[in-house]
């Protein structure tokens, strides 16, 4: 297996886009540079990725003037992103480059007190004291000027064999940076390949942690959650959080429901695990906002979602009509994958879709309500506008296309006499 990690690392070599190898071409001339990271972790397991980190002797300013569109964004721990652009020199996408660097004196499990940014020295001494800081084994891999793999803490096996470790100890690892227990997780899936396995240190770490999160901005932990809860391997993982206690301090204690199955959508997820919590959906929001700082887009489709959870579907070819032509597509989608996930039966409901797929209903109301007026001598008022409500919903329903067809409607329909309040209008469900 580990030769054929080493294979597919060699294949990504070769698919490195002219841009970027012409960044570390440059960097390359004026100092000394690794691939690092992300990249050589899915590149050995045969995952294309474009999203490539390096690390380099040169400082932060040194790489300004080298690249000076570069954003400055955590200068003073040695992290530069080179913008992409049209230049001779400039990668395809916006790349992170960091300057090598030692860390000392975590006293917030945040931000190191000391930064020192390592020169370079003989061989790579100056890279194995910079993937010495790092968290897991997997990550703490580079890829030097020759294409050679530097691995000092195993990273290759674990891969191989699907384990998952810290560089180090956990405990220490931990106490630098909280956030290292989320990062777990979401390392523990492998994609396709299944879930890694923890290492019992690191399970062990986890369940020494404490107050973990003590800290961390609620963003950094919005991120980390929002990352987890979009993998191949979800459910497993989440029962994973929950079995060591971790999900409590993320919620904070507010009461979760794990179901059987879990969405590869973070924000349907979300609303699974809310659920069974007699809540309005502005007080989920709410929540949800202090918790992980979501964004409103965000949050309105949780809210959404949570409106949804006493749904009992109805899966007549009017109901069916009537979603297709209220919801918009995107939430279409996450609307069913949530229904589906909390235990709906949606096999019928989905089939009258699929059946609706090519129809092409009128969806703008056919009959306007002037016309309504002339044709029914109704003046102005609730009766006449519950009227051409009724009328718009049967348009939708029946999948009508001309205003006669709509117009007909109405000698079959006691619009006189009956009690306008009880007229349905144009909704979903």
């Amino acid at each position: 297996m580990e030769d054929l990690m080493r294979g597919n690392l060699s294949l990504a070599l070769t698919s490195i886009s002219k841009a970027n190898l012409n960044v570390l071409k440059v960097l390359r001339g004026r100092g000394s540079a690794w691939i690092v990271g992300g990249w050589v972790r899915d590149s050995l397991m045969g995952v294309k990725t474009e999203d490539m980190d390096i690390a380099t002797t040169l400082t932060p300013e040194q790489i300004k003037s080298i690249f000076p569109r570069s954003i400055m964004v955590g200068a003073s721990f040695g992290t530069v992103i080179i913008r992409a652009d049209s230049g001779e020199f400039d990668p395809e996408e916006d790349m992170q480059v960091t300057t090598l660097r030692s860390e000392d004196g975590y006293l917030d499990r945040r931000r190191p007190e000391r930064v020192t940014f390592l020169e370079g020295g003989d061989g790579d001494e100056s890279i194995l004291e910079d993937l010495s800081r790092r968290d897991f084994t997997i990550n703490s891999m580079a890829v030097d000027v020759d294409g050679n793999l530097i691995d000092p803490y195993g990273g290759l096996t674990d891969l191989s064999n699907g384990v998952l470790k810290t560089v180090g100890s956990a405990e220490r690892r931990f106490s630098e940076d909280g956030l290292r227990v989320l990062r777990a997780f979401r390392f523990l899936d492998a994609g396709t390949s299944g879930m890694r396995e923890m290492d019992e240190s690191l399970e062990a770490g986890i369940r020494q942690a404490g107050d973990f999160l003590s800290g961390v901005s609620k963003e950094r932990i919005g991120v980390e959650i929002s990352k987890i809860l979009t993998g191949e391997n979800t459910h497993q993982i989440v029962l994973k959080m929950s079995s060591l206690g971790v999900l409590d301090q993320v919620f904070e204690g507010h009461r979760i429901d794990i179901p059987t199955k879990l969405s590869g959508n973070h924000l349907v997820n979300l609303a699974l695990l809310f659920r069974k919590q007699n809540i309005s959906s502005g007080s989920l929001s709410e929540t949800l906002r202090k918790l992980l700082v979501l964004s409103k887009r965000e949050l309105a489709e949780i809210s959404m979602m949570h409106d949804c959870r006493s749904i009992k579907v109805d899966s007549s070819i009017e109901s069916v009509r009537r979603f297709k032509a209220l919801i918009p597509e995107i939430r279409r989608g996450l609307i069913l994958d949530y229904l589906d996930k909390a235990g709906a039966d949606l096999i019928e409901f989905r089939i009258s879709l699929e059946g609706l797929e090519n129809e092409e209903g009128v969806i703008s109301p056919l009959i306007r309500g002037d016309r309504l007026a002339e044709v029914t001598g109704l003046g102005p008022g609730p009766r006449l506008g519950r009227l051409k409500d009724w009328l718009y919903r049967k348009q939708i329903e029946r999948g009508l296309k001309t205003e006669e067809e709509v117009l007909s409607l109405l000698s079959d329909f006691d619009w006189v006499g009956s009690n306008h309040e009880d007229w349905g209008e144009l909704q979903w469900p």
